[in-house]
This record gives C-alpha cells, structure tokens and sequence, in this order.
C-alpha cells in the first residue's frame, strides 16, 4: 500500500521511516522553498534572454538550446546562493543540519514532444536511483520552478517497491560514470549512449502515481522508489530542481529502504556533505557501503564551474 501524505505534521525521524518504507511525501509552497525556484528562474531567464525558455524549442535549433542550458546548470549548482538557499529549504522542511547531508541540486529541462531527450535534457526511463549507486538511505526532494501538468511531470510506479525486476546494475560503476559518464552529457544530443543501468524484462507503466504540486512544492521519495520521466506532450519544456539527503545516525544504524534488485558498483555517499557547514562524509560511514576502489574512476564528480 502507498500513501501521499500532504503537509504532514509528522517530525523527520518518523517522516525518513514511512519514506523507507515505500510512502511519499508532499510539502506545499513556502517562502524558502519558492525562494530557490525564483532564484533558478531568474538564471533561466538571463540566460534565455528575450526567448521564452518554455517555448524556446520552437524558436531555435536543439544545437542552440544545449549549448544554452550546458553551463546554465554548473553555474546554478556552484553559486553561492544556491548552496545558502537550499540549507534554509531543508531546515525548513523540519531536517536537522547536523545530521542531514546533502547532495548538490540539479537543474533539470524536459522539453515537450521529443525536442531533446538526451544528455543535458535526458528523459529517465523507469529506474531506481539506488540502480545509479545510490544509499538505500537516500531521499529525493523535487521542486517544479515553473507550473507543470499531468503530461509534463514524473510519474512513480508502486508496484516495484517490493518486486525486484532484472536489470543491468550490476554493470553499473559509478566511479566510471564520475569519470566519462557525467561529463560528457552535453555530446549527447540526438541519442545518449552513455551505458546506464536498465530494466532487462518488459516493464509495465500501470498501476502509476503522478503527482502534481505548484511551483515550489517538494515531492520527497525514496531513491529505491521506481519513478521515471513522463513524456512530455504538453507543449512547454519542463523545469525543475531537485536534490538529495541523507541522515548520518540513519546511515550508521543501517536504517534504509530494502533492497530489492540493486546490485552497482561504488557508493554515491561521498557526493554529500553536511548540511551545517559543508564537512565531507566521514569516511568510516562511506566504507560500510563501499564495494569496490576507484580504479580508474573518479571517487567525486566536480563538473566545471562556471
């Protein structure tokens, strides 16, 4: 059984608990998380200029539209505005910064009608975040900027929270992904043939939860829950932030959602930091979940600031 909770009262121990155990969970708008939408906006617009960045794809080539968004999306995550609007997000929502890590946000576009639908505008196929190397402990915040429809939105496909379906995870190495995978998404325009893990049985959309939210509003999840891109058809490109967390007592007590099909290579837990003031993960908790050394990889991703 999966449940919405809207604007629980729930504190963030017992809200981390139903999130592990296959709930989702949805804030409406504040101050502090419209606040980080706005900012994006106004990033978007000045980089779009006098184009309209939800029709922008009928105005301009693809070529032109990457070549726009590629530096828009390391220039949102590296500002320092971004960093300090984000923390006030999570303390906001109820997380304690002291024990709360965060990943960095993303800034994602999907544009409408298969305009672009890889690399820097990939449109995720059903996955699992903990098929990428994600903790079973993490949760995902998501934050449309700009208003969305059903057929411009994510959709969550409940009935995989307990059923494990073959995939090619185990394929997966995220230190690799960190060193050719993640930087080279701007080459990738017409088809993306970057080598990420899949479903290798027929999938089936159905039963599926879309949820709509404002600007502003967070659906929080789990990173084991079965989600993917919706294809957009609405006419507008899609734009949202989203972002990660992961509690340190959580981590060290191995309290988590169940794995049911994950099997990568390397952890994504160096990629967090504290939420009061930047600390690294502590090693000792990242190599309780680490599988495998860097090799040739990377241990962190550290895209091109802008």
């Amino acid at each position: 059984m999966n449940t919405v909770y809207m604007d629980s009262d729930a504190n963030d121990d017992i809200r981390r608990q139903r999130l592990y155990g296959g709930q989702l969970f949805v804030i409406s708008p504040r101050p502090t998380t419209i606040a980080l939408c706005d900012f994006a906006k106004n990033m978007i617009r000045e980089a779009f200029g006098s184009v309209d960045p939800l029709e922008a794809q009928f105005h301009m080539p693809v070529e032109q539209y990457v070549a726009i968004v590629t530096p828009l999306k390391p220039k949102f995550i590296h500002h320092p505005e971004t960093k300090k609007l984000l923390r006030e997000l999570v303390a906001d929502c109820g997380c304690d910064l002291n024990e709360t890590y965060i990943d960095v946000p993303r800034l994602r576009m999907v544009t409408s009608h298969g305009y672009l639908t890889s690399g820097v505008g990939y449109a995720h196929h059903l996955h699992r975040d903990t098929w990428y190397s994600a903790p079973l402990a993490q949760l995902n915040w998501w934050l449309p900027i700009y208003g969305i429809e059903s057929e411009s939105s994510m959709a969550f496909h409940p009935g995989y929270w307990s059923k494990g379906v073959k995939n090619s995870s185990s394929e997966f190495n995220y230190y690799v992904w960190n060193s050719e995978g993640r930087k080279s998404a701007a080459q990738h325009i017409k088809t993306d043939t970057r080598k990420q893990p899949k479903a290798q049985e027929e999938m089936e959309l159905d039963p599926q939860i879309r949820i709509i939210v404002p600007p502003g509003g967070v659906i929080v999840f789990s990173g084991a829950q079965m989600h993917s891109t919706v294809p957009n058809t609405s006419g507008r490109a899609r734009y949202s932030i989203d972002f990660r967390t992961v509690n340190l007592a959580d981590l060290r007590a191995g309290s988590a959602a169940p794995n049911v099909d994950s099997h990568p290579v390397g952890t994504s837990l160096r990629d967090f930091v504290r939420g009061n003031d930047g600390a690294p993960m502590p090693e000792d908790v990242v190599q309780k979940y680490d599988n495998a050394p860097a090799g040739d990889g990377v241990l962190v991703y550290r895209p091109a600031e802008v």
